[in-house]
């Protein structure tokens, strides 16, 4: 079987090589080159024709934005980036997944030779996603896998019959979504009216990029989009974004509904997870709600949308063709607990026909 063919860009000789020789530890991975900047990495492309390429942000000559939105007009291939944790590292990372950057890697900001070493296996199994994904050209007019205990929703929310519910003008629209999740909800968010019920949102994505993300979406959606506080109402036309290290789940308090914090172990390797924002609403709205699930890798949410599936919940996931990796839409279709399959760009115009209908009954 054919290895994954990886080059590596970042002007640090000491992450080339640290890279190289974790991803080179790896069965079905070799590096085949490394270069020192975008117009080096130019060239090798050219000649070693990878399968996935890691990217750092922050180089001379070229920065690597610049560098990424050249290759997806001009060569569209898998990206990684390799950014720092750090709020303007995050902006920059989460540009470049809007201009078609697959995911991401966090490089720590201290004591580096021995803090990537804890990333091997996160590196490792991103560029194996990568090298799967669904890459587009860039429209010139227009992101955790660390080995651990695999836990379930049960270690945050125990599971149990949902309470009788009843129809309220309460209504809450919840969002799950990982690789590829950052642009997906962008254009989700884009599309939808100033008058869309609450939205609570959960991406898998680090603490230091969720803040820059909620700000980014509050500058293209037509409601108030921002991260979610313990304890906030939940109201119409305000976007709530779940905290990078912290679940989130909906509860009723008296006639409405709340954001509740959690601070719990990772459910299905991730934090927050979509399985415990799900298994919240199937257990406190039901009928009320509206689960979405988009592009992601693993199976985290498909449970939970379970759940509230047949808590009374329509469900609606992103297509394989659509999605960058059909991951976690992938396993709710086979639990049989999606009604509506829809591509990215259909799943804006069925939120507001199902809020619609919700409002009619």
């Amino acid at each position: 079987m054919a290895k994954i063919k990886v080059l590596i860009v970042d002007d640090s000789a000491l992450v080339r090589q640290m890279l190289t020789e974790m991803l080179n530890s790896a069965p079905d991975i070799e590096v085949v080159g490394a270069a020192h900047d975008p117009i080096m990495a130019r060239d090798k492309i050219k000649t070693l024709n990878p399968d996935v390429l890691t990217l750092d942000v922050e180089m001379p000559r070229m920065d690597g934005v610049t560098f990424l939105g050249n290759l997806m007009r001009l060569r569209p291939m898998p990206v990684v980036m390799v950014s720092s944790l750090t709020e303007k590292g995050a902006d920059i990372t989460l540009e470049a997944l809007e201009l078609g950057a697959v995911d991401f890697v966090s490089k720590p900001k201290t004591d580096l030779a021995h803090s990537l070493e804890g990333y091997a296996d996160e590196i490792i199994e991103k560029v194996r996603i990568a090298s799967k994904a669904r890459v587009r050209p860039l429209d010139v007019n227009r992101v955790d896998m660390r080995p651990s205990e695999r836990l379930t929703a049960d270690a945050i929310l125990a599971k149990k019959k949902a309470a009788k519910h009843f129809k309220t003008t309460d209504r809450i629209l919840a969002i799950g979504a990982s690789t590829g999740g950052t642009e997906a909800i962008k254009e989700v968010l884009m599309q939808l009216p100033p008058d869309t019920p609450g939205t609570v949102i959960s991406q898998h994505i680090p603490e230091a990029f969720s803040g820059p993300f909620a700000n980014r979406m509050n500058g293209v959606s037509a409601m108030t989009v921002c991260e979610a506080t313990d304890g906030q109402h939940i109201v119409t036309g305000h976007v709530y974004i779940a905290p990078g290290n912290r679940h989130l789940l909906v509860e009723r308090d008296g006639a409405r509904f709340i954001c509740r914090l959690n601070n719990g172990p990772e459910v299905n390797r991730h934090k927050p997870s979509v399985d415990v924002m799900f298994r919240s609403l199937a257990q406190n709205v039901g009928p009320n709600a509206i689960s979405v699930i988009l592009t992601g890798m693993g199976n985290d949410g498909a449970a939970g949308m379970h759940e509230m599936h047949e808590a009374g919940s329509p469900t609606v996931a992103q297509d394989e063709k659509s999605s960058v990796v059909w991951g976690m839409p992938g396993e709710a279709v086979k639990l049989g607990c999606v009604d509506s399959v829809l591509s990215l760009n259909n799943i804006p115009d069925k939120i507001i026909e199902l809020v619609k209908g919700m409002a009619r009954g």
